[in-house]
């Protein structure tokens, strides 16, 4: 039985995720996003689950940066988890009498709208996740009347649910990555995502241009782009990319070696199955086939053979 850290406490939409991406896994709750991830490099766990982005926050950027300079990681699986936030509180509580709520800062964005028709007057607290403030409200005397958080984190902490599904948009999700230490890559399934952490050799005009045509000339769809400081001064950045195929993939090898040629460093990080299953859209002259007999072309000119 695999044993996997994620981001605790327990009752977080972390754990929801892990539990849905290996349901048989030991779970080993970690305090932070980079603990969850030194206790898969240091071997305590087996390996990790952590959030990557936010439909409506975006990127999440302490995962991000664990990803560009911590020990190296592979995503060997994706999950898209849909992000439904619950009022929840101590039995006996009625939501007039609410004048206090613990959650963290990313609920307190998501919930606006609720949180404004519902509690107008009440004070909304920064909490470190939303578990952490469902346990908070649990215990005696807190100083807290109710928590934003997941219903998992209710049915943890013995809080009821007073209001379900209160985000401003139904439609929230997280993606949510699977980690592990180095190790043979998930075959191709033909609808497989690749991830690459690219720092620049120097900087000059038309640098990022180049290395999105080594993507664009191979027929490599992006699917995610972000920029991120590099910590070296104004102005300098490392960029992580998502984009649709397997490095086994003669398109998705090129574009990686061609990246591999004019940046300073070029991380790998994982091919692995879309949790979507969308395949990608193949261009005319960027197969497996057409790159085959393109080099068996060019083997037969270099061989004098015109």
């Amino acid at each position: 039985m695999p044993r996997l850290a994620y981001l605790g406490p327990e009752g977080t939409f972390t754990e929801e995720a892990l539990r849905l991406l290996d349901p048989t896994a030991e779970r080993l709750p970690c305090a932070t996003v980079s603990a969850a991830l030194n206790a898969a490099r240091a071997g305590e766990a087996d390996g990790a689950v952590v959030p990557l982005e936010n439909s409506v926050e975006g990127a999440i950027t302490t995962t991000l940066d664990e990803f560009a300079w911590g020990e190296p990681l592979l995503i060997t699986a994706e999950l898209l988890l849909p992000v439904q936030f619950s009022l929840l509180a101590r039995p006996g509580t009625e939501i007039p009498h609410i004048k206090r709520v613990y959650t963290h800062p990313a609920a307190i964005t998501q919930c606006r709208a609720f949180i404004a028709r519902e509690l107008p007057d009440a004070v909304v607290v920064a909490a470190p996740s939303t578990a952490a403030a469902a346990h908070e409200v649990s215990l005696p005397g807190s100083p807290y009347d109710a928590a934003i958080a997941a219903r998992i984190a209710g049915e943890h902490y013995g809080l009821v649910e007073l209001a379900t599904d209160i985000g401003d948009r139904s439609d929230t999700v997280t993606r949510f990555v699977k980690v592990s230490r180095p190790r043979p890559l998930p075959e191709p399934t033909g609808s497989d995502r690749t991830t690459l952490v690219v720092f620049l050799a120097d900087d000059h005009p038309g640098a990022l241009l180049e290395m999105l045509t080594e993507f664009s000339v191979r027929g490599v769809n992006l699917t995610r782009i972000e920029s991120r400081p590099t910590g070296d001064g104004i102005g300098r950045y490392f960029f992580h990319f998502d984009f649709e195929g397997h490095v086994a993939d003669a398109r998705v090898g090129e574009a990686i070696a061609g990246l591999h040629r004019i940046c300073g460093e070029v991380r790998f990080l994982g091919s692995y199955p879309r949790a979507d299953g969308i395949a990608p859209q193949i261009k005319r002259g960027t197969s497996d086939a057409e790159f085959g007999e393109a080099g068996e072309w060019l083997a037969r000119i270099r061989a004098g053979q015109v």
